[in-house]
């Protein structure tokens, strides 16, 4: 019924300390940032230290949405629909939106926006005033360490909203998007990429694809004349909001509006600005780029000795590196959103004249940080992933790819955010979530059952997880059974499973014996 795989050791003294050690730094560091808030020291909590808390939380649950469901909806299209229509309407409603055309890709491009814009946000809730103010007596250290550097912030983001997010949706999919939440998630992603506002990244996506040598697949029917005009016209727009974005963050850059840390020369920090830029970018790319390699030919990686260094260490450990990798980057990038979000957030000066001469309505919009999240969203992280996507070799064979590899490996061996399991074994509890397998079973056991009945529809379509240049394919949290060398569960993975099943066989005998009990009656 279950994996076959040995069951791995039991948890270790090590992971044992690091999560209790990383779960008191994010109790610590929501203590700080939510005391920030209320001793009205941050930039939206200057009327209501409630307003900014409830504006904070709200962006942080629907951050783990967005996450969550980006972990659901890249892993489901394999499984046939079929098999969760009754048990999970929802999840199946949003399914059958999500594998119409290439609506995938763009929500894929939609909820990367969102999610920038949702971190900036967050900045905004938590990025403090007057960073000498002492929280509540402590010494004037844990300012410097936690809230004038965003720490705080981080670590809250990085374990509430993303990786105990993506962690639970990896192994419970079904579950995670089965309400009305994330199907409004999903639809917010959709209305952002038909808005335009991204549109200028179809060029880009069409330019590398025919550099690849290869056609861009699209799953729709080419446009008519009038849906071409309509494309090409949001183009143009996306284009010119893009430059204008630039011109208004760089004019504030140079002339040091921004939040950026006192005392950071301009010109270091525009230097800044394109450094973690291309930093978010690399990550975003590697990610793509890995899965990809996983469908080539060993001797094809043997042509750049980066590439193939690169890969022996990602493989390594029986394919254990490839989650940890996962996990660290999501904290590095996580880490560069925020600093980025601190970098290009406009803030005048006293007496400073509005950028550009614009209505004070206008100045106001820029200071919200969302120019910076629009920027960092096409060129950080879209245009890298659509690069990696056509020519994910050459993305892994330069020196760079194998330093951020083996910094993301060191920085989850940290255990700083281990404390993300423990919010998601609470949240996982609190809910009820139960793993897919309880549902649809394992992809083994999906294989075998298509195999043994030629008429089933049962069997994992592989091809809906494979990298194709010029589109959006992210991976799911965890590594993809179908791409990499299959992980030993834990002895925890295995009795939860057998737990959950346990639980529908009895939910499911219950049923039964109240049918009958209504057909004696």
């Amino acid at each position: 019924m279950l994996d076959a795989s040995a069951p791995a050791p039991a948890k270790s003294a090590f992971m044992w300390f690091k999560e209790i050690y990383s779960t008191c730094l994010l109790v610590f560091c929501s203590v700080v940032v939510i005391t920030t808030m209320f001793q009205m020291n941050t930039t939206l909590s200057t009327q209501s230290g409630w307003i900014a808390l409830g504006i904070f939380l709200i962006s942080l649950y629907w951050l783990s949405m967005v996450e969550g469901g980006q972990a659901s909806l890249v892993g489901l299209p394999p499984v046939d629909q079929n098999m969760y229509k009754e048990s999970h309407p929802m999840a199946f409603r949003i399914m059958s939106t999500i594998k119409e055309g290439d609506c995938l890709d763009r929500y894929l491009m939609g909820r990367q926006f969102l999610v920038l814009a949702l971190v900036f946000v967050e900045n905004l809730c938590a990025h403090a005033i007057d960073p000498e103010k002492k929280i509540l007596g402590m010494p004037l250290i844990v300012n410097k360490m936690f809230i004038d550097t965003g720490l705080g912030v981080f670590f809250m983001t990085a374990m509430i909203g993303k990786i105990s997010a993506q962690v639970n949706a990896s192994r419970c999919m079904l579950d995670y998007v089965n309400n009305y939440f994330a199907y409004f998630t999903m639809q917010v992603a959709r209305i952002i990429e038909v808005s335009g506002l991204l549109h200028c990244c179809y060029p880009v996506q069409m330019i590398f694809a025919k550099l690849s040598g290869q056609p861009l697949v699209s799953k729709e029917a080419p446009r008519t004349t009038g849906q071409n005009v309509f494309f090409w016209l949001r183009v143009l727009i996306s284009t010119a909001i893009l430059m204008f974005s630039f011109a208004v963050t760089l004019s504030a850059l140079f002339n040091g509006q921004t939040t950026m840390w006192a005392g950071v020369p301009e010109w270091l920090t525009v230097v800044l600005f394109f450094s973690f830029m291309s930093v978010v970018g690399m990550l975003e790319g590697m990610q793509i780029a890995f899965f990809a390699v996983a469908q080539m030919r060993k001797e094809d990686l043997e042509v750049s000795p980066w590439a193939k260094k690169t890969v022996n260490v990602l493989f390594a450990k029986e394919g254990r590196n490839i989650p940890a990798f996962m996990i660290g980057r999501q904290m590095c990038v996580t880490l560069c959103f925020f600093i980025i979000a601190r970098v290009t957030t406009v803030k005048l000066k006293d007496n400073d004249d509005n950028i550009f001469g614009v209505s004070v309505g206008a100045q106001k919009f820029f200071e919200t940080g969302l120019l910076g999240a629009l920027i960092t969203t096409i060129v950080a992280s879209i245009a890298w992933q659509l690069v990696a996507s056509a020519f994910p070799l050459a993305f892994l064979s330069t020196p760079l790819t194998y330093v951020l590899l083996q910094f993301c490996l060191g920085l989850e061996w940290t255990g700083l955010c281990q404390g993300s399991w423990v919010i998601a074994r609470i949240h996982r509890k609190l809910v009820k979530f139960k793993r897919d397998e309880v549902y649809i079973g394992t992809a083994e056991e999906r294989k075998a059952q298509a195999q043994a009945d030629p008429k089933s529809f049962d069997e994992d379509d592989e091809r809906e997880t494979q990298v194709v240049p010029g589109h959006l394919y992210p991976g799911p949290a965890t590594t993809p059974q179908v791409a990499f060398i299959p992980l030993t569960r834990s002895n925890s993975d295995l009795n939860e499973i057998e737990h959950d099943l346990k639980e529908k066989r009895e939910q499911m005998k219950r049923m039964q014996m109240d049918d009958d009990e209504e057909v004696d009656c």
